[in-house]
């Protein structure tokens, strides 16, 4: 094989080197002149871990994938390098060093110069050794605040691209459908328009700092059956248009996300890394996306070794390559010598290739990977001595005082209180028994994708990398005048209850007994919590239900807070506890947020990105539930969540009033107008969370009861009130009709202002008029909430 590169050069610059020329035709030109081994090796990545010592990278032994032999590979490029930073403990001063010998030896031994794509797991932070540990998605949701998870996202996205990192891997938009899966952690919660505003917020971020966002998993893989990992997903076609698939269109279309990675799961028969309709037929044709879509790892190779649709590997590449994925990670396998034979043989034709290539390549020409001035030199190198890496050693930060302080406000506003009788904020109690297995773990306020978790725990001989205090270290510090005792009671999923009598005498001699439960973030069964991490019930792991039931017993009043990847029910707890306080995995700064919470010195705002079930074997536990999913009188089993989607109570009070409407009547290509005042009754200040809800009391196919279409944050003063205004397009009322498109229909709707999913507050009753009318993907997505002053009560 060989190719034709006659093709417009300069002496000077070729001219894909050229910055005065299109990206089209830099692109093009390219490709003219690369043979198809070439242009198929800027379509693999391979797995490395940067050297300690600030040498080159080393190839990554996964025992999934035989070994790699990198001086075999680059003379003729690479596309991508997997996780420099995240694959072992290393100093980032040197990852960084590691990474610029390593991208200067690709520019040098490859014949067009050009870079590989450096990329990393970024979904609770950078996951490097001493960056900031954030909260996990979940977390995210629970603030309910787009703006500071941009900004949250913004920090990981400038530590990331400083050290020479180009693509994340984040956000999961999966819209959780079974809490029981292990992925829960790693998801923003159960309402797509939650997930949608709260994970674009965090592309914008990503995006803003330079770095490539990538979207996943597209789709259908938080609807798996039971709740299991990488099992099939039962989703019909409606399903997945109106649940599972806006995060995604709503990321692409205000984000600007510019990659996709496809889910490892099948529809209905079909895996989505082999479904052209849905990775080029939607993604491309209907939406427009014109970045990249990657693999999940090892996803490419699944089409033989998991799903069974393909005989070899070569069949796999062709089956991914023609239904749109562009790049397989994290390693070479399928694209390498299987489908350099593929397209030698004729079987695979390299037009297929080239349409692969060329998005890659012009991606990374648009990251300026392919200007002449290029260099590996990362801004954090920028005027150093590359050759004294003992110099080198801890002098780049990545978890400074901002970074905590950033990481300390997400943790504050996810902070979800479920129930308080009014123990809290604690009155400086004297004598407090601290019980439970996560009051002095450091590591539980950390998800399954956290450095310390995902990596650090194969490495037990390096340090941490961060601050990490426990509960009882900064409850201590918040309380120094009160005296803790401190009594495990039984570990995280051990099932040991010879602890709980010592716990029970603790408590009696307590003035307030604070329990602190939940999960232990691991992988593949390692954890209770987090990637294959699943679970047969919603109830709490091992004998913590048997704890708090014991703590219960002792009548002491009894805090409850919870560190866990998934919503948990409580049992006697719910209506027993004297106070109960929520929080996923909350990152470094979580166990100081939560201490401020419990001694009042901030005030709760966060709310449930998904419920509370009331029972560990009730399903479904999303509140997105039609009719039939509801309670009823021909069950036994009843649904109702403890704490439904949106809760959370704050130390003051609010009161709405004075709701009105525009006009009770609007076409369906209208909207609606209204308006209400929200003010602080209490004698503190507080944020209420104005939560619209969307009921659709006949439609042409069944509706879920209600769903989310607009929030806004609304902080008080005591006595302080606020104006709220919001239009409401009618395109929020669009769902998929009969015919697989998606519609607005005439007829009445409820628009519920809420505290929550169980709490409607104020009720309007609007009517759409006139024709059905036909809407796509360029619909209007949102309401528009302002606020002003209002008048004096």
């Amino acid at each position: 094989m060989t190719a034709n590169v006659a093709v417009e050069t300069t002496p000077e610059v070729p001219l894909w080197n050229d910055p005065a020329r299109s990206l089209t035709d830099r692109v093009s030109a390219l490709i003219e002149a690369m043979t198809p081994e070439e242009k198929i090796a800027q379509l693999y990545g391979v797995w490395v871990g940067a050297s300690n010592e600030g040498g080159d990278v080393a190839p990554h032994q996964h025992d999934m994938e035989e070994a790699v032999d990198l001086d075999a590979l680059l003379p003729i490029g690479l596309g991508q390098l997997t996780r420099p930073f995240g694959t072992a403990p290393v100093d980032p001063a040197l990852g960084a060093l590691s990474l610029m010998r390593t991208q200067a030896r690709i520019v040098s031994e490859n014949r067009f110069g050009i870079p590989a794509v450096a990329h990393e797991e970024c979904l609770a932070g950078f996951a490097a050794w001493g960056a900031t540990a954030y909260p996990v998605p979940l977390s995210w949701g629970a603030t309910f605040d787009p703006d500071l998870v941009r900004r949250m996202a913004l920090a990981i996205g400038r530590d990331m691209r400083a050290v020479g990192v180009h693509q994340g891997l984040a956000p999961v938009l999966d819209v959780v459908r079974d809490a029981r899966w292990g992925r829960v952690e790693e998801t923003i919660g159960e309402d797509p328009y939650l997930v949608g505003t709260i994970g674009t917020a965090y592309v914008r971020g990503l995006e803003d700092a330079g770095v490539v966002a990538t979207l996943k998993h597209f789709v259908g893989y938080s609807a798996s059956r039971a709740g299991r990992n990488l099992a099939p997903s039962s989703v019909g076609p409606r399903e997945r248009a109106d649940v599972l698939l806006p995060p995604f269109e709503m990321a692409i279309r205000e984000g600007g996300a510019r990659s996709v990675m496809h889910a490892y799961t099948d529809i209905d028969g079909m895996p989505a890394a082999a479904d052209e309709d849905l990775l080029t037929g939607l993604l491309r044709d209907t939406w427009g996306f014109d970045g990249t879509v990657v693999a999940d790892y090892f996803g490419i190779a699944f089409l033989k070794t998991l799903h069974g649709i393909a005989a070899d590997w070569a069949g796999a590449a062709g089956a991914a390559l023609r239904a749109g994925v562009d790049v397989e990670l994290p390693t070479v396998k399928t694209f390498g010598a299987p489908l350099v034979e593929a397209v030698a043989d004729g079987r695979l034709p390299e037009a297929v290739i080239d349409r692969a290539l060329r998005r890659v390549l012009t991606q990374k020409a648009a990251l300026g990977l392919l200007d002449p001035d290029w260099d590996p030199v990362p801004p954090a190198l920028d005027g150093v001595d590359p050759d004294d890496p003992v110099a080198l050693r801890g002098s780049i930060d990545l978890d400074g005082p901002e970074n905590r302080e950033l990481a300390r406000t997400v943790a504050e506003e996810a902070v979800v209180l479920l129930s308080n009788d009014g123990t809290l904020p604690l009155e400086r109690p004297r004598r407090i028994a601290l019980v439970g297995p996560n009051a002095d773990e450091a590591t539980a306020v950390l998800g399954c994708y956290s450095f310390p978790q995902h990596i650090g725990v194969h490495h037990p001989e390096n340090p941490v990398g961060i601050e990490l205090p426990t509960l009882r270290d900064t409850l201590a510090a918040e309380f120094p005048d009160a005296e803790f005792t401190h009594v495990r009671g039984t570990g995280v999923d051990d099932g040991d209850v010879f602890g709980i009598p010592e716990a029970v005498r603790a408590a009696h001699d307590a003035d307030v007994v604070v329990a602190v439960l939940g999960d232990r973030a691991g992988l593949f069964g390692r954890g209770t919590s987090g990637e294959g991490c699943d679970v047969e019930s919603l109830a709490l792991p091992g004998a913590q239900q048997q704890l708090l039931d014991a703590l219960l017993d002792t009548r002491k009043p009894v805090v409850t807070v919870l560190l866990a990847g998934r919503p948990y029910a409580l049992g006697r707890a719910v209506a027993e506890s004297a106070a109960i306080v929520q929080s996923f995995f909350p990152g470094e700064e979580g166990t100081a947020a939560i201490a401020g919470v419990l001694s009042g010195r901030t005030s709760p705002t966060g709310r449930l990105p998904v419920s509370v079930p009331r029972g560990a074997g009730a399903q479904p536990t999303t509140y997105l539930g039609a009719r039939l999913a509801h309670a009823s009188e021909v069950s036994n089993i009843d649904p109702t969540p403890a704490f439904g989607f949106g809760h959370g109570l704050t130390y003051t009070t609010f009161a709405w009033s004075d709701l009105t409407v525009d006009t009770e009547e609007a076409p369906t290509d209208g909207g609606f107008e209204l308006e209400l005042t929200v003010r602080n009754t209490g004698e503190r200040h507080g944020t209420e969370v104005v939560q619209l809800y969307l009921h659709d009391p006949v439609a042409s196919v069944v509706q879920p009861v209600q769903r989310l279409v607009g929030y806004t944050r609304v902080p008080l003063a005591p006595g302080e009130g606020r104006r709220l205004r919001v239009t409401v397009p009618a395109d929020l009322a669009s769902f998929t009709g009969r015919d697989g498109h998606r519609v607005v229909e005439p007829g009445d709707l409820e628009l519920r202002l809420a505290a929550s999913s169980t709490d409607p507050l104020l009720t309007a009753t609007v009517t759409l008029t006139g024709p059905e009318r036909r809407v796509d993907h360029t619909r209007r997505l949102h309401a528009a909430f302002v606020q002003e002053a209002a008048a004096e009560a």
